[in-house]
């Protein structure tokens, strides 16, 4: 991504690939040719670029992009798809889905991993990977991975290595990322023989869904690993795609994204070895500033929309998914649920005759709502959604944790008093189901439950 330390910036750069210098001239486009080029800000509806590498605010304290001036951007631009890559995490990948779909552009869910050399037990950092879902096997990869990283790979930021990668690389495309990234590393430090070996290993894992991601940032490294990835590229048949590592969205956003920077990484602006990017380059460029810069790599560009055409990612938004709750064999969540609304009103009944506080009449009046609330439950789709709530709380009960009265809409369900979600009895108060849940209106029950602070972690 384009991170390093000032005093860093060149360090390498002076003797990579020296056999190829004459050719880095020709290659590659310096960023500075395009300062008094036009900057036209729209484009016809096929914009002929997308951006694959992009990190949006949810990469915490790196990425400076708002979804919606993101998506904005891209209208001005003509652009009608665009991927998201935040580090190590997804927490912004429906966000930015459901807003993509709304404003009627593609969204292309990735995450830039980390990925350790060795397994998730080393002590060691880990290399950059960007991978972008293409459908909902894609997405489920990401989210396991993801998952994984955290809690089994993390080493001062969340990992993934070979392994993990291998076991659930089904529906993603893998970009080898920035300068960070292991093969364009290996390269920048003239191991020619060990990035075309690593290639080798992710060609064996990706097959056709890896791509050697080239970037022309104004860093000096960056034009020889350019040259080294092409020459990969040619040598194994592995296309090539161009790419910005976007972190900001508009070019005079790179002063304040320094400041975001050090709030990172607890600095002042006064620090002159503080951690900070080596260009102003890491924008939202548009289409026409990317063809400009790799007018010599026009199959780079060409690429990016041929990803994107590969990348048909579709969410179900209207669906609820529960746990799976268990249920004995030849009973269904429905049955199980109903008759555990039954036997609480026993229990309940109970408490009530044992007070002298149950009248025939009032007895069938609870009779009558319980099974009101129960055909509306059923119907709606929610009794597995009772169950799994009635099963932690109860547990919590049975182990002696304060577990709170019920509060907000749900006090006012009868079935949750039974099932002892609640401790509240609706009907002496008047308080209405329909508040809680309505048949005419489909939404997602929601109690609201307290636990005691000193346990809770053990539920």
């Amino acid at each position: 991504m384009g991170l390093v330390r000032r005093s860093h910036c060149g360090r390498t750069g002076t003797s990579l690939i020296a056999q190829d210098r004459d050719a880095m001239t020709a290659a590659s486009t310096p960023v500075s040719t395009l300062a008094n080029a036009p900057n036209t800000a729209t484009t016809p509806a096929s914009a002929g670029f997308v951006h694959l590498h992009v990190h949006s605010q949810y990469s915490l304290l790196d990425g400076a992009i708002r979804i919606p001036d993101l998506l904005e951007k891209c209208k001005d631009y003509g652009m009608d798809s665009v991927a998201v890559t935040d580090h190590g995490a997804m927490y912004g990948a429906l966000d930015f889905y459901l807003q993509a779909k709304k404003a009627g552009i593609k969204p292309i869910i990735g995450c830039e991993f980390y990925m350790t050399p060795g397994n998730l037990g080393d002590k060691e950092k880990g290399f950059h990977l960007v991978l972008l879902a293409m459908n909902l096997a894609g997405y489920k990869n990401l989210m396991k991975l993801c998952g994984i990283a955290q809690f089994a790979g993390f080493y001062r930021k969340p990992r993934i290595d070979l392994a993990t990668l291998t076991a659930h690389n089904e529906g993603l495309i893998a970009l080898t990322a920035c300068l960070h990234g292991q093969i364009p590393w290996l390269i920048a430090h003239n191991d020619m023989a060990g990035a075309r070996a690593k290639a080798l290993e992710f060609l064996e894992i990706f097959g056709d869904r890896l791509y050697f991601e080239l970037q022309e940032n104004g860093i000096p490294e960056q034009t020889p690993v350019n040259i080294g990835l092409k020459q990969l590229a040619a040598e194994l048949g592995i296309p090539t795609v161009a790419t910005n590592d976007c972190h900001y969205l508009n070019k005079e956003d790179a002063h304040a994204h320094e400041i975001l920077l050090c709030i990172q990484m607890n600095n002042t602006l006064n620090d002159a070895k503080r951690f900070k990017f080596s260009s102003d380059q890491f924008y939202f460029k548009s289409p026409q500033e990317m063809k400009a810069l790799f007018h010599q790599s026009p199959e780079a560009i060409a690429t990016t929309v041929a990803i994107a055409d590969r990348c048909n990612l579709e969410i179900e938004t209207d669906t609820y998914y529960f746990p799976i709750f268990p249920v004995a064999e030849g009973e269904t969540l429905e049955t199980t649920f109903a008759e555990a609304c039954h036997e609480g009103l026993k229990e309940r009944f109970k408490a009530m005759r044992k007070a002298g506080a149950l009248s025939p009449a009032l007895e069938e009046q609870y009779k009558k709502r319980l099974a009101h609330e129960i055909e509306v439950i059923n119907t709606m789709g929610f009794p597995g959604y009772f169950l799994i709530v009635a099963d932690f709380i109860n547990w919590a009960k049975d182990q002696g944790i304060p577990v709170g009265p019920g509060r907000g809409s749900g006090a006012g369900s009868l079935a949750a008093y039974c099932m002892r979600i609640t401790n509240i009895d609706p009907i002496p108060y008047g308080l209405l189901f329909e508040r809680f849940l309505n048949i005419e209106r489909k939404s997602m029950p929601d109690f609201d439950v307290d636990f005691c602070q000193e346990r809770r972690g053990e539920v």
